[in-house]
């Protein structure tokens, strides 16, 4: 992320593409609503391109003005990420949103198998979106539905893995790197990984690393973006009180 923040002058309304590191916790839409509401009393199209889970971080592209045309334009680009996996569970929302359900022995699973299992994930591969996702159902989020304990029939949906590597084994955890087409669901991966060593895995790091060609090291940390703006707003409002007092 950059560091020693200097922040151009903007044109919101021209249109303008921010990359930001989405915080922890947080929703896409959350980042979304707080950039917009910092921008106010301009009424700006503000929106963002490709849905980060809110326990995921990293970059998270933000469009503005005109710019906001463009979103899936963005949104087609392909993705990287890096994350943890954990083995030996499984969660309802394949991630840690939800508690651990079933638990698995992991201890007759070598570092050899794991390797060898991504090979079965790399290339045009079938997956079904997790329950808790934001998927449309009949006009409702699976997630909503999921949380009333609604069943619901998920449909199948096919995504491009162009690379799916090992970066570090400390068992139960599995570090991993992924280079994915839009659409795809890393839980999802993650979980169908489980099953492929007849065993179960959830996710327990996500972070967005680049899209397209934009990079996580070149993006904005939130807090920082919204204090400049709230300072920019707070500049021109005295600039306003004194020329009305001149």
């Amino acid at each position: 992320m950059q560091e020693n923040t200097t922040f151009p002058e903007f044109n919101f309304a021209e249109g303008e593409l921010l990359l930001i590191n989405k915080p922890y916790q947080w929703t896409s839409f959350d980042v979304v609503g707080k950039i917009r509401n910092s921008l106010k009393p301009q009424k700006l199209k503000v929106g963002h391109a490709g849905t980060l889970d809110p326990l995921a971080t990293g970059l998270l592209i933000i469009c503005t003005g005109k710019l906001t045309k463009q979103i899936d334009t963005f949104q087609a680009e392909e993705k990287e990420y890096t994350g943890t996996l954990v083995l030996g569970a499984t969660t309802p929302s394949y991630d840690m949103e939800t508690e651990i359900d079933q638990t698995f022995d992991i201890s007759k699973i070598t570092e050899e198998q794991i390797y060898q299992a991504t090979n079965q994930f790399k290339g045009d591969i079938s997956q079904y979106p997790p329950a808790h996702s934001a998927v449309k159902v009949n006009g409702e989020r699976l997630y909503v539905k999921a949380r009333l304990g609604e069943e619901v029939e998920l449909k199948k949906r096919f995504v491009t893995v162009s690379t799916f590597e090992i970066t570090r084994i400390a068992l139960p955890e599995v570090d991993f790197r992924v280079v994915c087409s839009k659409g795809t669901y890393i839980r999802s991966l993650v979980s169908d990984f489980g099953k492929a060593l007849d065993n179960g895995a959830y996710l327990s790091k996500l972070t967005r690393t680049r899209s397209g060609n934009f990079l996580l090291s070149n993006a904005f940390e939130l807090k920082d973006l919204i204090a400049y703006l709230r300072n920019k707003k707070e500049q021109a409002k005295t600039n306003i009180d004194n020329d009305a007092k001149a």
